[in-house]
């Protein structure tokens, strides 16, 4: 790999730790009809390094059964794949938490909704 094509990518974790989830309720939040967005920026003395990101995803059992909750990670989880690496902030904890809804959304609009959010966030945090 030559130094044109070298890049620092950044590692994104999957956070685990109900206290991590607790900290970020915290944070900045942005408020969809499908999810609720929440940023925490880490403290100084935080374990993990400040240059990576971090994400949650919490979905309860108000949503639906099993199927419904798990399709919902799971479209959730391809969206923070697809956005985080462009539009993340380093050294923030993001957390994704369900709302029900009456139908499901087109996954492109959800796409644009946290878009929007990660973007909203990103000038709150900054």
């Amino acid at each position: 790999m030559t130094d044109s094509t070298a890049y620092h990518a950044r590692s994104i974790e999957v956070i685990r730790k109900r206290s991590d989830f607790l900290a970020a309720n915290r944070g900045k939040r942005f408020v969809t009809p499908n999810f609720i967005l929440l940023a925490h920026k880490r403290r100084p003395g935080h374990p993990v390094t400040d240059d990576n990101m971090r994400y949650g995803i919490t979905i309860t059992k108000k949503i639906g059964n099993a199927v419904t909750r798990n399709r919902m990670k799971r479209r959730f989880r391809a969206l923070l794949a697809e956005l985080l690496p462009e539009l993340g902030i380093s050294g923030v904890d993001h957390i994704m938490i369900g709302r029900k809804q009456n139908d499901e959304r087109d996954f492109e609009a959800l796409k644009a909704d946290l878009e929007k959010g990660l973007r909203h966030l990103t000038r709150k945090l900054s």
